[in-house]
């Protein structure tokens, strides 16, 4: 007797691992450079250059590059701009080098303080969070292939299983020109600049990905001419496009998580050789998981009246999808600016989505964070006519994923849709702003596969106890199937035996079993 075996695709969650690290650093301000009176603002982006895994460890190496918006003493704005490199291991139980590990992070803290003038102390707060998954192959029976004289009894069953189909990362790139309003002064020097994303999707079709979303530009710089103020310029550039993904289909469930890699802002002459454009460049990097569904039949267990056949079976692993949904969070809040002149206009406001805690609850994950604000404002001061500030607005957010428990695995992509800062006037500021939380939930599935078979003659002395014919009152945990295992007969004789025309039986229905030892060529599947 031969199976009919099919290859099956698994990956199992071996192990997960988060960790912080802090960083603590002082920078000296460059002889180019002013000595400084007030730190306004400051930014940071995680960069990883590489993640290794080792076994039951990962190690970890990339930079925080950061950059300072401050007021000079004798009056103006500058930048100050470095990187703080890092080297971690962090310990994960079970990992082997050829596991496939998923590496996420959170800047969840930058401060910059003034140790005086001339130096700068930098403190910073990364998280990570890793999770390793074994990919395996494993051979499955999903039939008997017999030979004519040969008759086994075969029970199919089905199961919904999810692997991961497509795994790899890639970039996008986006170029665009932005011209400066005709109410602004051309470009004399460049003294902040800044670049966002917001509301990225991406889907899969046949053979490529979609994205689209906006790439968010803040800049701050000196006009040309005397007494001229600080100038700035916010401007939104969407973007579409198409990748070449050919082991993607339309029917996958996508977990694209996209960050901004590299990002450059150059001012540049327009056709008149005036300096009133800016060539903007960034590439995205788009860590990519597609998620196949699938209805699997397998091969889940035979018997036979001729013979003794034992299934040997092993157990494979498998996830199933359990939700794949967007919560959306929409936020409104009045917040009082802590400043006693007088507030002319809002020139940039920004936010990051930070996700503190993900709870299980009936059906469903309650995620709990916060989103933090920093505006950039203009005052009527002369001397210091650019302030900013930070706020907090927390969030709360039910994702629905029917029959999730604490053993469910979970997948959490923070993102910022929207955001509108607002003058009220007297000095209050209402902050808007959309929260979209992707969330992919699954569930580990353990399933003994039959991966072999072992022949014997049959017991004999046990047949000869089993009674010629027998009355039978069904249980409530019988099917047909196990009944004619049982009683060493077949389900097509019972069927025919007790005229059970649609195949079923039920609790408490009266039975006619009668003992075959196998003569006949019979096959029955179920």
């Amino acid at each position: 007797m031969e199976l009919v075996k099919k290859q099956i695709h698994m990956n199992r969650v071996k192990g997960r691992a988060s960790t912080q690290i802090t960083l603590d650093d002082d920078f000296i301000v460059p002889d180019t450079l002013d000595d400084m009176a007030q730190v306004l603002l400051t930014t940071g982006e995680v960069a990883i250059d590489s993640v290794k895994p080792m076994s039951e460890k990962v190690q970890i190496k990339g930079k925080l590059d950061f950059q300072v918006l401050y007021r000079k003493e004798e009056g103006g704005l500058q930048t100050l701009a470095g990187s703080v490199p890092f080297d971690e291991t962090v310990n994960v139980s079970d990992l082997e080098e050829r596991d496939e590990v998923s590496l996420s992070w959170e800047l969840e803290d930058l401060t910059a303080e003034m140790i005086h003038s001339r130096k700068l102390g930098i403190k910073a707060l990364i998280g990570f969070s890793i999770q390793a998954e074994g990919l395996t192959e494993e051979s499955a029976a999903v039939d008997v292939g017999m030979e004519p004289e040969e008759e086994v009894q075969v029970r199919k069953e089905q199961m919904e299983v999810a692997s991961i189909a497509v795994r790899r990362r890639d970039t996008f790139r986006i170029q665009e020109d932005i011209t400066l309003p005709a109410n602004k002064p051309n470009v004399d020097r460049l003294l902040w600049k800044e670049m966002r994303l917001r509301g990225v999707n991406t889907r899969p079709l046949d053979g490529k990905l979609l994205i689209s979303g906006d790439l968010m530009i803040f800049l701050l710089y000196v006009g040309e001419g005397e007494n001229i103020p600080v100038q700035w310029m916010e401007e939104s550039i969407p973007f579409s496009g198409e990748m070449e993904l050919p082991e993607s289909a339309e029917e996958m469930v996508p977990m694209v998580n996209v960050r901004l890699a590299h990002k450059e802002l150059e001012a540049k002459p327009d056709y008149d050789g005036e300096m009133r454009e800016f060539g903007a460049d960034a590439v995205l990097d788009l860590d990519i998981r597609l998620y196949q569904e699938e209805d699997m039949t397998l091969l889940g267990d035979l018997y036979s009246t001729r013979e003794e056949l034992e299934p040997v079976v092993k157990t494979a692993c498998f996830q199933q999808i359990l939700a794949k949904n967007a919560c959306k969070c929409k936020l409104s809040e009045k917040f009082g600016l802590n400043d006693s002149r007088q507030i002319l206009q809002i020139c940039r406001s920004d936010g990051t989505v930070k996700l503190d805690e993900v709870s299980v609850v009936e059906d469903g994950l309650l995620l709990e964070g916060v989103l933090e604000l920093s505006l950039l404002y203009l005052t009527s001061d002369d001397v210091s006519p650019i302030q900013s500030e930070q706020f907090a607005i927390p969030y709360q957010c039910s994702a629905t994923a029917p029959g999730v428990t604490q053993e469910s695995i979970y997948q959490v992509i923070p993102g910022l849709e929207q955001l509108t800062a607002v003058m009220l006037g007297g000095n209050s500021v209402e902050i808007k702003a959309v929260v979209n939380l992707e969330v992919l939930v699954q569930k580990p599935v353990e399933q003994p596969v039959i991966v072999g078979v072992e022949e014997r003659p049959l017991d004999l002395e046990r047949l000869q106890k089993l009674p010629g014919i027998v009355g039978y009152i069904v249980q409530p945990e019988d099917d047909l199937w196990r009944i004619a295992k049982e009683f060493h007969t077949t389900m097509d004789t019972v069927r025919e035996t007790n005229g059970l025309e649609d195949g079923q039986v039920r609790t408490g229905q009266k039975l006619i079993l009668v003992k075959e030892i196998g003569n006949m060529h019979n096959f029955s599947k179920m």
